[in-house]
């Protein structure tokens, strides 16, 4: 759908409401997985480096380079939503008002406990703001647009971009560890388990049949 068609497909309201209690859960995982301690989501490890040299918070960062991402959809001809938008925005500030709360922890079990959380709670995060069908996040849209110009999978697009974020990320001061490996692993599954469970219908968009989710970057 296009950004209008998006926005007059029905059922606004609760869409809104969905697409920022996603995105806002969506800030709130990505702070549980960094005060974890146990290792980082994949972009993550390389928003994290870079506020380590940089006057400017990690939110900022997150903020900032979604915006430079969403100027690579330009060529890639991809169309942002208004969901694009909101998430640029807001998943920085959601994820820097849960740091400012969140303790950092240093007992084993509660670290343990505080990453398992977190990569549900952002697989959840994302069926929920996918699910609101207002556009995809920048980062998705990087995934999905890219194999238009380069000969391969969108799978194996995603594993290169992130193996490359992870990397430098990581040579910039990021915590690559077990938290980063698991959410690499279970990511793709667990947003697919709870997709089809959060995917508001929309019987009056176009191209946008009831009996098929939209599609997520897994």
């Amino acid at each position: 759908m296009t950004p209008a068609q998006q926005l007059r497909a029905g059922r606004l309201p609760r869409r809104l409401v969905q697409l920022f209690v996603g995105l806002t859960l969506f800030g709130l995982s990505m702070a549980m997985l960094i005060r974890a301690g146990l290792g980082m989501i994949p972009w993550d490890v390389l928003h994290f480096g870079l506020a380590r040299h940089l006057p400017l918070s990690f939110g900022v960062i997150v903020i900032l380079l979604s915006v430079v991402v969403l100027l690579l959809w330009i060529p890639l001809r991809e169309m942002p939503g208004l969901g694009t938008v909101a998430n640029a925005l807001w998943v920085g500030v959601a994820a820097d008002l849960s740091l400012a709360l969140l303790p950092e922890l240093t007992r084993l079990p509660a670290q343990v406990g505080l990453m398992a959380g977190g990569i549900v709670l952002n697989a959840v995060a994302t069926g929920l703001y996918i699910g609101a069908q207002l556009g995809p996040g920048p980062r998705d849209g990087l995934m999905t647009g890219l194999p238009r110009v380069i000969p391969l999978s969108l799978r194996t697009i995603r594993t290169g971009i992130e193996v490359v974020v992870v990397l430098l990320g990581w040579l910039l001061g990021g915590v690559v560890g077990v938290g980063t490996v698991l959410f690499a692993i279970s990511i793709g599954p667990l947003t697919q388990f709870f997709l089809p469970h959060l995917v508001i219908r929309l019987p009056e968009g176009p191209g946008t049949p009831e009996d098929q989710p939209p599609q997520v970057a897994i």
